[in-house]
């Protein structure tokens, strides 16, 4: 009897390496802090062995995974790991750098599972140092913790919209957790709502802006070569609370805040 349950946790052991190759395997506490220190999002599968559900799951990370290839991913099966970021059970987990995130999809209590869904998880919450605006990461982007949002309007297509995106991207970790940096693209139809909200039409930009949620306040940096230096200024101002004088963008009956 004891030889047959040994068989069978061997055979088992040998199907979760084999389900896994594809995913890299974090085996202690530092491995698994250098893993999620390696890109601005990974995801991690914290995830039990010798348990049936677990070998679907792997099957459907690596797929994700392969999905979302700009996304690294990993699995731990450590349970002392799993307590020190606070997971009880079976989780995939996804962290983030731009406001220090930590995602958690607690798997006891998930709908989806497979593939998509888990596409679905890592695409919705996938915040970046510099995010583009649309549909899905506006859900990420909008349930972060951090509500002041440094917005990049500037037309795809332009010859500078590349070198400007790099550039703020560069810029957006002196403010992890005071700002989320976002790029929101001109030259969409879709997006013109976001403009005519700074009082902004396609033709302006690029242009640079603040929106504190907190407040529903908006402000403009005033038009000009939207450089390091100036950003990084407008932001600190916003820190230091001097744009509370500076009237908002877009608007015309209100002056002073």
């Amino acid at each position: 009897m004891l030889i047959g349950v040994l068989v069978s946790l061997l055979a088992a052991s040998v199907i979760a390496t084999e389900k896994d190759a594809s995913l890299r395997r974090l085996t202690d506490l530092k491995a698994v802090e250098k893993f999620i220190d390696s890109a601005e999002v990974v995801i991690i599968g914290f995830l039990e062995i010798f348990r049936e559900k677990t070998v679907v799951l792997q099957d459907g990370l690596e797929a994700a995974a392969r999905r979302v290839d700009s996304v690294p991913a990993a699995i731990c099966t450590e349970k002392d790991v799993r307590a020190e970021y606070g997971l009880g059970s079976d989780t995939i987990t996804l962290f983030r750098k731009a406001d220090n995130h930590q995602e958690n999809l607690v798997v006891a209590e998930a709908d989806k599972l497979e593939a998509d869904g888990l596409v679905n998880f890592i695409t919705v919450n996938e915040v970046r140092y510099i995010t583009e605006y649309n549909q899905v990461t506006a859900v990420g982007l909008f349930n972060s913790e951090v509500k002041t949002h440094l917005l990049l309007f500037a037309n795809r297509g332009s010859n500078d919209f590349s070198e400007l995106k790099q550039r703020l991207g560069a810029l957006a970790p002196e403010f992890t957790g005071k700002f989320l940096f976002v790029l929101i693209n001109g030259a969409l139809q879709s997006n013109s709502r976001s403009l005519g909200y700074f009082g902004l039409k396609s033709q302006d930009l690029p242009r640079v802006g603040i929106y504190d949620g907190d407040s529903d306040m908006k402000w403009l940096l005033p038009e000009g070569d939207v450089s390091t230096e100036r950003v990084r200024e407008f932001c600190q101002a916003f820190v230091r609370g001097d744009l509370k004088e500076v009237k908002q963008a877009g608007a015309e009956a209100k002056t002073e805040l």
